[in-house]
């Protein structure tokens, strides 16, 4: 409760359910009536062991969907994330096959610090597509997620590029199935990705001019942004979110393909619009976008384990969220 003079008369100003900003508010609320739905579907669901396994499965999502808050809070969208991951393991497998390092775990940490800049590469194309070939990213992501896709299937030969050497799988296993502290290393992971994405965003001066550009390219450059600037750091932010999710990938199956992330790209925005940022610019969730990763996992999860729906429909049932999503924002925004 908040008090205060003004030509002698006391104001007295009370906080009501009403100014809670229940876009923000949202996502949590739908993942506890998800985990309330799950529960009373299947008594298992609620396991602390089926959640973590849920939590660690959704890593590649999530850490990517965190990139895009940043992509899609500057006002544009990557739609070639998926291809990105096919396109970036590929390069990574195929480093790691060629023998250069003979020490395997040298060979390992050289393999990753070339993951890390093969993916803020690629986003740095986006961006520089986007920015100054005055491309709309819409486009210039479409190109570029044939292009991603296209290389994949030429380095592969249209089949599987796996990782040779036992040495290195078993060295870099521990990576996705490893666990500090009784904590799976994916879950890890996640949580601290997102939290330097919100330090970034809530906390730093480019976090606020990601938001403004967002809010207003116009008025951004009238106030001394560099918007281009800002808008192909944030593509290069993606392109190393993705690679942060291929370094969890490969480990896992320790092969990839040409149809490695099909459909990621949905997953990721949808993820971003469930977590309550807005599809058009000009507010990024971080928290609230690992909170749509997870409600996405937990519905394929339910799915799984009921009988009530094929797990077929899973890309239908993530196709129908992410229009219901947009459609709360909306109602949301205009009572606001």
């Amino acid at each position: 409760m908040d008090m205060s003079i003004n030509g002698g008369e006391t104001t007295r100003k009370t906080r009501s359910w009403r100014d809670i900003d229940m876009r923000a508010v949202a996502p949590f609320a739908a993942l506890a009536l998800l985990l309330i739905v799950g529960a009373l579907v299947n008594p298992n669901f609620i396991g602390i062991n089926n959640l973590a396994n849920v939590a660690t499965r959704s890593a590649f999502i999530a850490i990517i969907a965190v990139g895009a808050t940043f992509v899609i809070s500057s006002g544009d969208l990557d739609l070639s994330v998926g291809s990105m991951v096919a396109f970036v393991a590929s390069l990574m497998i195929l480093f790691m096959n060629s023998g250069v390092i003979a020490d395997p775990a040298l060979m390992l940490v050289a393999a990753a610090a070339l993951t890390v800049v093969i993916g803020a590469a690629c986003g740095l194309l986006n961006g520089l597509i986007t920015t100054v070939g005055k491309i709309e990213p819409f486009i210039a992501t479409l190109g570029t997620m044939g292009i991603f896709r296209g290389l994949t299937t030429w380095l592969s030969q249209g089949g599987a590029i796996t990782l040779r050497s036992p040495e290195q799988q078993e060295l870099y296993r521990p990576v996705y199935f490893g666990s500090v502290f009784g904590l799976p290393v994916p879950i890890l992971i996640i949580l601290v990705v997102t939290a330097i994405a919100a330090f970034i965003l809530y906390r730093t001066r480019y976090g606020r001019h990601v938001v403004a550009v967002g809010s207003s390219r116009d008025v951004a450059r009238y106030s001394g942004v560099a918007v281009d600037r800002v808008r192909t750091i944030a593509f290069v932010i993606q392109g190393l979110c993705v690679a942060i999710a291929v370094l969890l990938y490969v480990p896992r199956l320790g092969s990839t393909s040409a149809t490695t992330g099909i459909l990621w790209e949905l997953q990721a925005i949808t993820a971003v619009v469930v977590g309550g940022t807005a599809l058009k610019g000009g507010a990024g969730r971080v928290w609230g976008t690992i909170c749509g990763a997870f409600i996405l996992e937990l519905v394929g999860n339910i799915m799984l384990l009921s009988n009530f729906i094929s797990e077929y429909l899973i890309g239908a049932i993530q196709g129908a969220i992410i229009i219901i999503a947009m459609l709360v924002q909306r109602s949301l925004a205009r009572k606001g």
